[in-house]
């Protein structure tokens, strides 16, 4: 964008420069009305927040909501991590964070992150999608994931079967998921077992060394998640193993596609229970 002109009108303590066309720049954009996910916030400066969420609308975004910090703020609960909220927020053409107006309260999932190990699974789906989802670009399904898995956790799903599940769809959504009924070399049919890589499955015949054998019982897990609904899921007795399995599977494809380590699964692994 060219400046025509650099006259420096006053208002209040806001400068603005007139830009080619007449318009000028940092001029506010109509405000925008979203459904919206917390996945995370931050103290800015001694009275903002610093928020990630993920707009049903708009895509993952940053905003900055003034005054939340202080006590009688207008926000309350409402930028707690994972709130499910309706947002109102408008952007400035020159500035990468758009400035949050109100928050309303759909759902809130507060009281179960009581629990630690809720707090790091669902900081876990938080980091995932903050590395996942580009900013601005609408990711109608992932917001969908998160809110079915962040459900069902608070219903009582078992956190390793709810945190395998997000991973799988969150790799499938992608585009990373391999075909799990064959062979990515040969095509043979994949029955008994196959060998994992980051380019896809393989049958024994094409297997290289050093790839991952993948039992029986995660491929049929694996296309279970693919066809059927997360409640079926729920009330079905897998393996604990099998389920280990894909979610670890799963989360090693996310790292190598965003090509770092996952902070959240770290803290998760050095705690001295595993999850229930």
């Amino acid at each position: 964008m060219i400046i025509t002109s650099t006259c420096v009108l006053r208002r209040g303590s806001v400068s603005l420069l007139t830009v080619s066309g007449g318009r000028r720049a940092d001029t506010p954009m109509p405000v925008r009305e979203s459904e919206a996910l917390i996945l995370r916030s931050f103290p800015l400066g001694e009275a903002d927040r610093l928020v990630s969420f993920l707009s049903r609308s708009e895509g993952r975004i940053r905003g900055v909501a003034s005054g939340a910090r202080r006590t009688k703020s207008r926000f309350g609960s409402t930028l707690e991590p994972f709130s499910y909220v309706r947002m109102w927020f408008y952007e400035r053409e020159t500035r990468e964070l758009v400035r949050i107006n109100q928050c309303e309260l759909i759902e809130s999932f507060l009281e179960v992150q009581r629990d630690y190990a809720v707090s790091l699974a669902l900081a876990l789906m938080s980091e995932v999608s903050e590395a996942v989802l580009g900013e601005h670009e609408v990711a109608e399904p992932n917001f969908r994931l998160l809110l079915l898995i962040a459900r069902a956790i608070k219903a009582g799903a078992k956190l390793p079967l709810a945190l395998a599940y997000f991973a799988f769809w969150t790799v499938r959504l992608g585009g990373w998921m391999p075909a799990l009924d064959r062979c990515s070399r040969c095509g043979a049919a994949l029955t008994d077992r196959a060998l994992m890589a980051r380019s896809g499955l393989f049958c024994p015949n094409c297997a290289l060394p050093g790839q991952r054998s993948i039992s029986k019982e995660v491929l049929e897990l694996a296309r279970r998640m693919a066809s059927g609904k997360l409640e079926d899921l729920i009330k079905a007795d897998f393996p604990a193993a099998a389920v280990e399995e894909i979610k670890d599977q799963m989360l090693n494809l996310i790292e190598q596609h965003i090509e770092k380590k996952l902070n959240t699964r770290k803290m998760m692994a050095d705690e001295a229970e595993p999850l229930t």
